[in-house]
């Protein structure tokens, strides 16, 4: 448990914010009249107390709001909650959704300091649940239920596809199909084939978005130019060689050129990471047949269900 030490708000974006004696809390929006509410992920910003007087011990002359925040709170390890966890605050109930962020322009606490503590310290959530707020109210943590769906993402990697000359049909068809079976996908994007932007773009869905399951399409050829795999193996702490082999050799009695696939699977953290092939037609066939044993595997790994060896 923790609780408010203080709420922030600005009315335009990329200003300090100013400290409130109580604030709204809009479903679905964010803070009332604060600048960065809106029906995106990222409605409502919070930031340790202890984080804020570490950096002040440091020599940063900084207050509250200096950093962007809207709640300071005290006595949560924010940074090691996991995405999906709920905050309830009186009536109203936020839900993790990002863990830090990238920054793209330094403020002035970082051309001062050398470094600003809100890129990694920071914490990123959604309104589920209205209601007013006060400094003071005691902040309920609620962990991950075991009955919360899946989160996924999905990358597709196509030189003529980024560059607008081919449409993408595989990413889609990987959203209806997951979709249908409960997943809910929070992120789909298309990258060209270069490997270190799809192993940026991996570490950031799996570090700050902490999604359950990210899905591949494309790139993993013989062309030069794919490199999916090797982007895959170079984020993973561990492989999940079993996966990528299933569908091999599950594609092998459709088409003997499944054994030219040079797809990997593998973890990062808490996030699972799955190429599949670049064509709709292999797309579909290769997620019928994982699809089913999927879910017990990605429950083990966020922590929301146990081993089961009878099962086997």
């Amino acid at each position: 448990m923790g609780k408010i030490k203080a709420i922030c708000i600005s009315e335009k974006r990329g200003t300090r914010k100013k400290v409130v004696e109580k604030a709204k809390l809009v479903e679905n929006w964010g803070i009332e009249t604060d600048a960065h509410g809106g029906t995106w992920h990222r409605q409502v910003s919070l930031l340790g107390w202890e984080d804020i007087e570490a950096f002040k011990a440091r020599g940063a002359k900084v207050d509250f709001g200096d950093f962007g925040e809207n709640l300071v709170v005290e006595g949560l390890d924010l940074q090691n909650i996991l995405v999906g966890s709920r905050f309830r605050i009186g009536e109203a109930l936020l839900e993790l959704t990002q863990i830090g962020k990238a920054c793209h322009t330094h403020c002035e606490i970082y051309q001062s300091m050398g470094e600003c503590i809100m890129p990694k310290a920071g914490v990123f959530a959604r309104v589920l649940k209205g209601g007013w707020i006060h400094p003071g109210d005691e902040i309920l943590l609620e962990p991950l239920r075991g009955d919360q769906p899946f989160t996924a993402a999905i990358v597709t990697l196509s030189d003529k596809g980024f560059a607008g000359e081919r449409e993408d049909k595989s990413g889609p068809t990987i959203r209806d199909m997951i979709e249908k079976e409960g997943y809910v996908v929070v992120e789909m994007g298309l990258l060209a084939d270069d490997q270190a932007a799809l192993e940026a773009e991996l570490r950031r869905l799996a570090d700050q978005r902490q999604v359950n399951v990210i899905f591949t399409t494309g790139g993993t050829g013989f062309s030069v130019r794919d490199v999916t795999p090797e982007a895959t193996i170079a984020v993973c702490d561990r492989m999940a060689p079993g996966i990528a082999e299933a569908i091999r050799s599950y594609s092998m009695t459709i088409t003997g050129r499944a054994m030219l696939s040079r797809a990997v699977s593998g973890i990062r953290k808490r996030t699972l990471i799955i190429n599949l092939p670049g064509s709709p037609k292999a797309v579909k066939e290769s997620l019928e047949y994982i699809l089913p044993h999927l879910g017990h595997g990605l429950g083990i790994l966020r922590g929301t269900e146990g081993e089961c060896g009878n099962a086997i």
